[in-house]
């Protein structure tokens, strides 16, 4: 059905070639699963994208349900692949406003008209497309939620959604990127029961990109190996897979758990969310919690069970409705949740790292490393203040102003915007440090990291994906916080590169002493990277303590089967 003959990309940048494929050849057959893993940066994502005919390609040919691709193809043939042909993104969450059925009612309607529209009652095709697209939400398993508008769905509802929208296309080969990757167990299972029923019901030919080895084991008939954009191994998904991990690096000791008062304290916190038409969606009552100086404690749950909630008042940049979150500086404890002058000193000693951490593709990695440190440095509050001063802005706005450094790209920009002013007012606030003090900062903090001194002068297009990971944490370590919270960064990384960070972190607990707080939905690395793991569900703490213990608990009340041990999966026969 599916037939990639001797695939070839290179990308040309600035100042190198990167050979994304090599000579890629292999088949799927109709009706197959198959899995492709690899390390980050193997070509995984380009080929699909080549696939899907939104990526070009060098040299070689496709052949997808009798249509023959090549790279002179013109646009015409290129339109009759991604006719028959779809792709489901991890991180796309494209919906219209409006109810499920709807949604997935537009795209078989455009399948007539060429665009994205919803016939009215009294059109003829009426009937017929709302059923159409009210099959493909019972294959997904949302047909009680048809009416329900797409924006209120949970994140696992929603990506069965994407994958009824693409379904609607009746594609001949559907290509999913990383499917859940970032979702919690529960949602994930969701998800792949939604793929595995619909393989089963159309019989559509499927291939599954996933770092994670679960994923293929639950889902594949077959597998593919890309390793540096050549395919090195192919056969049964099990046997792959142990190959693969073969190359896993041992995990390093983490050092023991400290016996050390706390350095972070939640005091009787309450918050309620609620959501327009759907009315409350999470209650946090009467919250008591201890950080322990030098400790790793990891934060588990099902999605939209409050821990990001939480994680952002800990943080010091949502508030609750009640309640104190307070940091030890010195012999005394600031209260992130009210203003003090206190508060930017405290705010200065931590470091954040988000799902969607980003380099800035324009700097090497030394000039971002002097602007994190103009940021977080010794002395920077004092300057700032003196700056803020001069420019008539008051002590309280500085502080607004400095807890934008800590939000992301898009919260910040909101928040400027309304105060009138851009991102330029932080390099005028808190100017970079001077690159020969940037490099002596880093020295340590990348021998801890295990990265190379050279790198200091790379771009980040240059670096690996794992290298990319560490150096993210060495900006967020160069000036030393005591406290860093990682909000689930690494879940769409392989299992190769994630032991490694998961030793770097090891290693920056026992060298620093650094108190680390982080939200993952990767049981297996909290349980090889955590001291305590506290399972959080509902805005209430169900269980904290052992980090086995409690991932014992999380994942039996998920009933994530994808998780347990598969039987042996055999290829289907190929189709007359």
């Amino acid at each position: 059905m599916l037939q990639v003959d001797n695939i070839s990309k290179v990308y040309e940048l600035k100042d190198r070639r990167v050979e994304a494929l090599r000579g890629v050849s292999f088949d799927a057959r109709e009706g197959e699963i198959l899995g492709i893993v690899g390390r980050s940066g193997s070509g995984k994502s380009t080929l699909l994208k080549i696939l899907r005919g939104i990526e070009t390609f060098d040299s070689g040919r496709i052949v997808i349900d009798g249509l023959e691709i090549s790279p002179d193809s013109g646009p015409e043939l290129i339109q009759k692949q991604r006719q028959i042909t779809a792709i489901h993104l991890q991180r796309d969450f494209g919906l219209w406003t409006e109810p499920a059925l709807k949604n997935v009612a537009r795209r078989v309607y455009s399948r007539m008209t060429g665009y994205e529209t919803i016939p009215t009652e009294y059109d003829p095709e009426y009937e017929g497309v709302m059923a159409e697209a009210m099959d493909y939400l019972k294959l997904v398993g949302l047909d009680k939620k048809a009416n329900h508008l797409a924006t209120i769905l949970s994140g696992g509802e929603k990506q069965r959604l994407l994958i009824a929208r693409q379904l609607a296309k009746r594609p001949k080969l559907l290509l999913l990127d990383e499917p859940a990757t970032m979702a919690c167990p529960a949602t994930k299972q969701e998800v792949l029961d939604a793929i595995k029923n619909v393989n089963r019901e159309l019989g559509i030919t499927t291939v599954v990109v996933s770092h994670l080895p679960e994923v293929h084991r639950y889902l594949a008939d077959r597998m593919i190996w890309l390793d540096k954009g050549e395919i090195l191994d192919e056969g049964n998904p099990e046997e792959i897979l142990n190959r693969f991990l073969s190359l896993l690096g041992d995990a390093e000791p983490l050092a023991p758990r400290p016996q050390a008062p706390p350095a972070i304290k939640i005091v009787d916190l309450r918050k309620r969310n609620y959501l327009v038409g759907t009315g409350e969606v999470l209650r946090i009552e009467d919250l008591n919690l201890e950080i322990k100086d030098g400790e790793i404690t990891a934060l588990i749950g099902s999605s939209g069970g409050g821990k990001t909630t939480l994680l952002k008042i800990i943080q010091g940049i949502a508030r609750p409705n009640e309640g104190s979150v307070l940091y030890r500086l010195g012999d005394g404890w600031v209260d992130m949740v009210e203003y003090s002058r206190d508060r930017m000193e405290v705010r200065r000693n931590i470091g954040i790292m988000y799902q969607e951490f980003a380099l800035f593709p324009g700097e090497t990695i030394l000039e971002q490393i002097a602007y994190k440190l103009g940021v977080k440095g010794q002395d920077v509050i004092d300057y700032a203040r003196k700056v803020a001063e001069e420019m008539k802005i008051s002590d309280k706005i500085l502080d607004v102003i400095y807890t934008l450094t800590d939000m992301t790209e898009d919260e910040a920009k909101t928040i400027l915007d309304k105060l009138g002013l851009t991102r330029d007012i932080f390099e005028e606030l808190f100017p970079r440090f001077p690159e020969t003090e940037a490099r002596r900062y880093a020295e340590p903090v990348f021998r801890v990291l295990d990265l190379d001194p050279s790198i200091l002068e790379k771009y980040p297009h240059q670096l690996s994906g794992g290298e990319k990971v560490r150096v993210s944490i060495a900006l967020l370590m160069a000036s030393n916080p005591g406290v860093l919270i990682l909000d689930e960064p690494f879940g769409d990384i392989d299992p190769i590169t994630l032991r490694g960070v998961a030793n770097a972190i090891k290693r920056i607990n026992a060298e620093f002493n650094t108190t680390i707080l982080l939200v993952s939905h990767h049981v297996d690395f909290v349980r090889e990277i955590s001291h305590r793991a506290i399972l959080f569900e509902n805005g209430a703490v169900l269980a904290d303590g052992d980090p086995e213990e409690v991932c014992d608990l999380f994942v039996s009340r998920c009933d994530a089967s994808y998780l347990e041990p598969q039987p042996e999966t055999t290829a289907p026969a190929e189709k007359a």
